[in-house]
């Protein structure tokens, strides 16, 4: 209670107030005693945080996730089309960090809540198809989906669970070659629920991937979502941080790549095979043969011997000897090499 604002400076706090209602408190900096509180330095821009939904993948991590997914999207399109024999559209709506409980809430009841295990990664992934899309899809693989009827509300039966197995098989399996640039997965189906307020694979307040996709056949329209725990992802953070493999375009090499591309091959190790010639003969006599029998062939003593280089057919060349070793001279290359 020692320190006393002096009028001066009650008059510079007033009038800074009335010049900026809208800025934060917190946004000027305090100012010690004696020192003017107008400053020639630009407000700084506040950006609010919400310490609920903390963002921990990284900006370029989702990025690839995205980019993952979006030919996943095409993929998996084009499966389910062959499946259902008609026009399916896959399209990756969105890639979005949440809680699992906002996740869960945001799901109808009853839906079809599929619980996946994807070793190597730690924990269980899920994957939810909504009702209006998935019951058009079973009444299709019956025989039927030419009328629009509203989706049934209750939970699959046995037999539409069997049905389903084959759109979450066709899923599990496009999904896997996706990620066979980033890791190897082994995905399987552990069990699948109706409601999915009954499941908890982690705490309510956990950060969770939300991966959205919109099926669309015809005039129906559906989401499909798989839910990526971020303790799930975490260990492979790094690899999705790497974007050799998102690039699908191809560049021009330079100079300097082929002198490197040449240098790391330049001690590999390749099979050569020269194939002499072609001839067939009996079992009797192939059994009978011995050391310093002669095999006659139809091939002609002048016609080029073909080189092949790891199974591909590169040079033609003239057989011979070379310091008592027998030997290929090569005189040619050969015409689709």
């Amino acid at each position: 209670m020692g320190d006393v604002l002096s009028q001066a400076e009650v008059e510079s706090l007033l009038s800074a107030m009335e010049t900026d209602r809208t800025a934060p408190a917190f946004s000027q900096p305090f100012a010690p005693r004696g020192a003017s509180l107008s400053s020639g330095r630009p407000r700084e821009k506040v950006t609010p945080y919400d310490f609920k939904r903390p963002e921990r993948v990284g900006k370029e991590q989702m990025r690839a996730l995205q980019t993952l997914h979006e030919g996943f999207g095409r993929n998996l399109g084009a499966a389910l089309s062959a499946l259902l024999r008609a026009i399916v559209e896959v399209k990756l709506t969105s890639v979005d960090q949440l809680t699992y409980s906002e996740f869960v809430f945001s799901l109808e009841n009853p839906t079809c809540f599929n619980l996946l295990r994807a070793a190597p990664l730690e924990g269980n992934l899920i994957l939810d198809i909504n009702p209006s899309i998935l019951y058009p899809i079973i009444d299709r693989l019956l025989g039927g989906g030419r009328e629009n009827v509203p989706p049934a509300r209750r939970p699959l039966t046995e037999i539409e669970l069997r049905l389903v197995s084959r759109i979450t098989g066709l899923f599990l399996q496009e999904m896997t070659k996706a990620w066979e640039a980033v890791i190897q997965l082994d995905l399987s189906v552990e069990k699948v629920e109706s409601n999915p307020q009954l499941v908890q694979i982690v705490p309510p307040n956990e950060v969770v991937v939300l991966i959205s996709f919109e099926l669309s056949i015809g005039e129906l329209r559906g989401m499909m979502n798989l839910c990526s725990p971020f303790n799930s992802i975490e260990r492979i953070g790094n690899k999705l941080s790497s974007n050799n493999w998102v690039t699908y375009g191809r560049r021009q090499a330079s100079e300097e790549s082929k002198k490197q591309v040449s240098r790391s091959l330049n001690g590999s190790t390749v099979e050569l095979c020269a194939h002499l010639a072609d001839t067939r003969i009996s079992t009797a006599d192939m059994i009978g043969l011995r050391v310093g029998d002669i095999i006659t062939t139809d091939k002609d003593i002048h016609t080029p011997i073909r080189v092949s280089v790891e199974g591909v057919e590169t040079f033609h060349a003239r057989a011979g000897a070379f310091k008592g070793r027998k030997a290929v001279q090569i005189e040619a290359e050969a015409a689709n090499s």
